[in-house]
């Protein structure tokens, strides 16, 4: 659509959204209108969405019991203002889904929106992606999460798995990832990590059965760049798009196939050594260490 009244792209409240069924399925390829924080005759200026809300959504909210919801009609229920502002600044994130039987972690683009389905950890290296993927995070998080649902399945909760977790010593997630990008442990960590991430990608995106395709770049206002959302993967025929549904990451990890746990092993490897233990340690005795290591640093005040 051309520019709105005030000069502005729809571009700004438009944008790619996601729920932690789209990490572990087949992604839904849904888009949101969010306009944030801002008042109801600022929101008009951006029109045709505006008038989607309006004519689609503002009866229903006017019912809602929260009065902030029924006040705010055309924002979304919660602003998520405070994660927006912290992956804003990075070209991509991690993500997890909160509830799901796998503890896969994956990285989008920070122009998408996550859902409070999703936990969102505003890192962008690989070595604190390569260390929460470790069995050693994932065994933490099992024991310090919730269960939901008729699955019973793992739920994330960041102030108990993620807040709680000890980091190895001088990789932890207040240093930026630029002050460790030197240290060996720091590189073999995420050397493996990306390695893992790049064979799952080439898994679910096979090039023999889609193609990479540049997502259509939205109208920009005078003197800005367009934003440049993620490509799109486009089957090539009828049968490859059959075939994709079936490639997902439960559907990945619930086969495991060696290739997989042979990179998930060489990850733990890397993530073992960087806190001196030996490469081969057992979940059991990693995770007493884990817990001897943050009741030291919790005494310590850190």
């Amino acid at each position: 659509a051309p520019l709105n009244p005030n000069a502005q792209p729809n571009s700004d409240i438009v944008r790619p959204w996601m729920n932690g069924s789209d990490i572990v399925r087949e992604p839904s390829d849904t888009w949101i209108i969010d306009f944030a924080e801002i008042s109801q005759e600022e929101a008009s200026l951006y029109q045709l969405p505006f008038e989607y809300v309006k004519e689609n959504i503002r009866e229903e909210r006017l019912k809602n019991k929260d009065a902030q919801r029924s006040r705010n009609w055309w924002r979304l229920g919660r602003s998520g203002a405070d994660v927006k502002l912290k992956i804003s600044v990075l070209p991509r994130c991690i993500i997890t889904p909160r509830v799901s039987k796998h503890r896969i972690f994956c990285w989008i683009s920070s122009l998408l929106t996550p859902d409070s389905a999703i936990i969102a950890i505003a890192r962008d290296d690989d070595t604190s992606f390569g260390i929460l993927h470790s069995r050693f995070h994932e065994a933490w998080s099992l024991r310090l999460g919730t269960f939901l649902g008729v699955g019973n399945d793992p739920r994330y909760t960041p102030t108990t798995t993620f807040e709680t977790f000890p980091f190895p010593e001088g990789l932890t997630p207040n240093i930026p990832a630029s002050d460790y990008a030197a240290d060996p442990r720091a590189i073999r960590i995420a050397a493996a990590a990306k390695r893992l991430d790049d064979l799952r990608r080439n898994w679910l995106y096979p090039a023999d059965l889609g193609d990479w395709t540049p997502e259509i770049i939205p109208t920009a206002a005078p003197g800005e760049a367009p934003r440049k959302y993620p490509d799109r993967f486009i089957p090539k025929t009828v049968e490859a798009q059959v075939k994709l549904k079936t490639r997902t990451l439960t559907n990945l990890y619930n086969q495991r196939p060696q290739w997989l746990a042979d990179a998930h092993t060489t990850l733990d490897r890397a993530v073992a050594a960087a806190y001196g233990w030996a490469e081969d340690i057992s979940t059991d005795e990693a995770l007493e260490k884990l817990l001897a290591l943050n009741l030291e640093r919790a005494a310590a005040g850190r």
